[in-house]
């Protein structure tokens, strides 16, 4: 399923290359690696499918992502790949998925805001994209941290092997930061790695209470939309800080039993 890059050109040689060794992109590697391995432990990867990437500090026009042929559990720091919009590697040993260049490029040369974009297949988000009308029907409290905040890309044409369906996969997120797309997956879009993964994990156990709750039989009740909005306010205070600190224990839990997503 999986597509190996094929990089028109080889990587230029840069008499200014940039400085790709900084704390801040130290810091970027590890945190990144962290949500890996905290991914794989949650059930959210997808063989050697799905993608995580996050611009680079500093460097606007380069992002991190993983290379292809790992699953997310054996991901570390120093595996990362940094890579230009034009599919050259400028740090790192092998090339990203093919479909993994020609999404997170065009969602970060055309959404500056998104700095960081998490691609997955999980279970249950997933199931709900591929279900007739929208995917969530705010009925629990948890899925109230997306209460207007969510798009679907209803044209689902194929696996994304060169930029036009990247374009057109970000032309239709709007100004969301959730991205349910039909019959494939989801795409968390956030500021910084800590919101990405703190939307992605919420997201997943929203998705999953929703599935739980519709496999019943019963009729499953949407909040009120003025209580669902006036909760998503409520949990959108302080939720940075919150996400920051999620990403904190995520990182000791590994620290303790996978100290080498570090390396």
């Amino acid at each position: 399923m999986a597509h190996s890059l094929h990089a028109s050109s080889p990587a230029p040689f840069r008499s200014n290359r940039p400085d790709l060794a900084t704390d801040a992109i130290r810091t970027a590697r590890e945190d990144l690696a962290a949500c890996f391995r905290m991914a794989a432990r949650n059930g959210f990867e997808e063989g050697i499918c799905n993608h995580f990437s996050a611009v680079v500090p500093g460097h606007d026009d380069l992002f991190l992502v993983n290379p292809y042929g790992y699953a997310f559990r054996e991901l570390t720091a120093s595996k990362l790949l940094i890579c230009d919009f034009h599919g050259n590697v400028l740090d790192g040993e092998g090339v990203p998925e093919a479909t993994a260049f020609y999404i997170h490029a065009e969602m970060h040369k055309r959404l500056p805001r998104a700095k960081v974009a998490f691609h997955t297949h999980m279970p249950y988000a997933t199931a709900l994209s591929m279900t007739e009308g929208d995917p969530l029907i705010w009925a629990g409290q948890t899925a109230l941290k997306f209460y207007g905040r969510t798009a679907v890309d209803r044209d689902y044409n194929g696996l994304a092997l060169d930029n036009r369906e990247g374009a057109r996969i970000a032309s239709a997120v709007g100004d969301a930061d959730i991205v349910f797309m039909k019959h494939h997956g989801v795409m968390v879009l956030a500021p910084t790695i800590a919101e990405a993964w703190d939307d992605l994990y919420y997201l997943e156990r929203a998705a999953e209470v929703q599935v739980l709750a519709m496999s019943t039989g019963r009729k499953v009740l949407p909040v009120d939309p003025a209580i669902a909005a006036a909760t998503y306010r409520q949990m959108r205070e302080g939720d940075s800080e919150s996400a920051r600190l999620h990403l904190a224990a995520i990182r000791r839990q590994l620290d303790a039993e996978e100290p080498q997503y570090r390396h």
